[in-house]
């Protein structure tokens, strides 16, 4: 069944984020934490958290960053088992993680070692932050919580945690757009062509979708 997944609405998908040993599939670094949250119909569904071994060793500096320690992914499951079952809870459904450049490389290379493909759509939250909450003092997530006093526990760094926090930002933002833009109904589709959006041509970008476009 081919799925048209620009036309799905975007307050349905699913929300993750990796914790990993460094910043590089392409450099042999691997994901050890996998969180995600599934929205539907705008609302936390359900959740998906697991450890993983991938049998190389934690860096000191990323074990004092997230906590996750060496003796913690030595008794989890491996990394083939738990994107597999990743695999099967994404099924069908549109992607959102902040700097999401970062987590869809780690994805794909995930995928790729179990034979898998994402055909599912990836947008960024930290770039729709930068266009609709442009006032913001940054976009980093902690900050952008504490902005919009998101629902947070405080923990940043631990994969579940913090796509929670990215979950409710993405509502924050599709809520943004339906009260400053008079929308009704926002697609994926629409939300994925807003990041890529320069932001002098944004006022363009509401008009051409009919939407009341405030000052910029």
């Amino acid at each position: 069944m081919n799925i048209d997944f620009h036309s799905l609405p975007a307050d349905q998908l699913v929300v993750f984020d990796f914790e990993t040993t460094g910043l590089s599939p392409d450099m042999g670094d691997r994901s050890i934490e996998i969180g995600a949250v599934l929205i539907e119909n705008g609302k936390i569904t359900g959740r998906f958290q697991q450890l993983m071994n991938p049998g190389v060793r934690i860096p000191l500096f990323i074990e004092n960053l997230t906590g996750i320690t060496n003796a913690m992914i030595k008794e989890s499951r491996s990394n083939t088992e738990v994107m597999s079952d990743f695999y099967d809870f994404i099924a069908g459904r549109n992607l959102v993680a902040h700097n999401a450049s970062f987590d869809e490389r780690f994805l794909r290379a995930e995928f790729r070692r179990i034979k898998k493909q994402c055909s599912s759509g990836i947008a960024c939250s930290l770039l729709a932050a930068r266009r609709i909450f442009q006032n913001a003092p940054n976009h980093q997530l902690a900050t952008l919580a504490q902005y919009k006093n998101l629902p947070s526990d405080g923990v940043y760094h631990r994969a579940l945690a913090d796509a929670e926090v990215t979950a409710h930002l993405w509502l924050s933002l599709l809520a943004e757009l339906r009260e400053q833009h008079e929308f009704d109904e926002l697609t994926f589709g629409f939300m994925h062509t807003l990041t890529k959006t320069p932001k002098h041509q944004l006022r363009q970008f509401y008009a051409k979708h009919k939407v009341k476009s405030p000052v910029i």
